[in-house]
This record gives C-alpha cells, structure tokens and sequence, in this order.
C-alpha cells in the first residue's frame, strides 16, 4: 500500500496551486495524509476528489469552512498499522514522549504546522513523521512532501521529496 504525505499547504497564500510532482503522485498513492494547514477548501475539494482514501485533520489557520468538515485527530488502520493525524505536536524538546502518552494506540503520527521534515520513533515504537510543507519551505532549503509503503505490518520506504525551486 503506497501512502503519500503532505501538510502546510496554505493554498492559495503561500502559492498557486499544488507543484506538479505532488499532483503526480496522487494516482499512485493508495491513500493520502493531509495534517492540516490547507487555507482553502479548494485544496480539500481537489485531494477528495483525485484521492483513492484521504486522512485529513484541519490546522490552525484553517476557518470554520474547512472545521467543519475535518476533524482535529484523524485515525486509521491500514495493512495492520494504527495511524493517527494531527497537526500540532508542540515544541521538537520532549516531542517523542508527549506525542506516545497522547498516542499510546498508534503506531505512526502525521503531523504538521512547523513545516520541518522530521522522522523519528519514541522509545515506545511510535514513528514521528512530518512532511514538511510543498508549498512553503519557511527555513527550509525546499519544500517538501512524504512518501511511503505499509508492508506486512510494517512501515517501510519512507522518503522524503524535495521539490524544485518554484
């Protein structure tokens, strides 16, 4: 099962649309993350709708429009793995201990909001991953998406994108 991740799209502020490698993605991932922070409800539109299976939470700068139709924790099981998403963990200190007592179920979070890659695993087994953002890199060098295949129980390929300077 191939999974495609992303957060902090922030469309149409922070750019137009959504880079062309991303969109190129979308056909061949068996299921999309969205961790909130998409801005505009176009964006939702458009990822139900070319989306085998969203899991999507709003962020902190979506309105009520897009509040009203995605949750703030979004959970789901997919070949054996507990996933849940959100888009705030807190500051990076201490992320992996407060994000397992809050997660203790789960065997992946997706997040967002800070716009820096990150892939870790707690002492509990939780992997940490957030995609960055493809549309504002921040003080990153690029903008950035996530990748990966769940496999026999198991998480694997995870790669992180870079995109082109836009």
């Amino acid at each position: 099962m191939r999974l495609l991740l992303m957060s902090d799209t922030h469309l149409p502020r922070r750019a137009k649309e959504l880079p062309a490698p991303l969109l190129a993605e979308l056909p061949r991932a068996d299921v999309v993350f969205h961790a909130g922070d998409w801005v505009d409800t176009a964006t939702l539109d458009l990822l139900e709708a070319r989306s085998a299976r969203l899991v999507a939470v709003y962020g902190n700068n979506d309105g009520p429009q897009l509040r009203a139709r995605l949750p703030e924790v979004a959970y789901a099981e997919l070949g054996g793995l507990r996933f849940a998403v959100v888009h705030e963990t807190g500051a990076a200190q201490g992320r992996e201990a407060r994000c397992a007592a809050r997660f203790p179920d789960t065997d992946v979070l997706v997040f967002g909001h800070s716009h820096i890659p990150w892939d870790t695993t707690a002492p509990t087994g939780l992997r940490l991953l957030n995609p960055g953002s493809p549309t504002d890199r921040r003080r990153q060098p690029h903008c950035t998406y996530m990748t990966a295949t769940v496999a026999d129980g198991s998480l694997m390929d995870v790669h992180l994108h870079r995109l082109p300077p836009r």
